[in-house]
């Protein structure tokens, strides 16, 4: 990971805790995938995919969270939930971090699975 990604990481760990949300895992990998963040609110899992981006060329932060990049977090979500024995509720939620001044935004239940 880059200096930039972890940056980005943990000024998104920092805003969801201040949310309210419990971190529990970050950069979780497996054959599947990688999942930023997994967090916890209530009875809910939450996986976090945090995207960076310094500028809106080539459709920015957003548009980097391709169908395939969705499918492999979904992937890496299932194996942290069948290692875990989790049989929770669960949610994805992305946080952008965008343009030089670095606005970040939350999107609880991007993937609305």
């Amino acid at each position: 990971m880059s200096a930039r990604g972890g940056g980005a990481e943990d000024r998104a760990a920092a805003f969801l805790e201040r949310q309210g949300l419990r971190i529990v895992t970050r950069n979780y990998r497996c054959r599947f995938g990688e999942i930023d963040l997994v967090a916890e609110t209530g009875a809910t899992v939450v996986f976090v995919e945090v995207r960076a981006r310094a500028s809106e060329a080539y459709g920015g932060a957003a548009a980097s969270i391709t169908p395939v990049k969705r499918r492999r977090v979904i992937a890496a979500a299932r194996h942290y939930l069948a290692a875990k024995r989790e049989r929770r509720a669960c949610r994805f939620d992305v946080v952008l971090i965008r343009g030089a001044d670095a606005q970040l935004e939350w999107i609880p239940d991007a993937f609305g699975e």
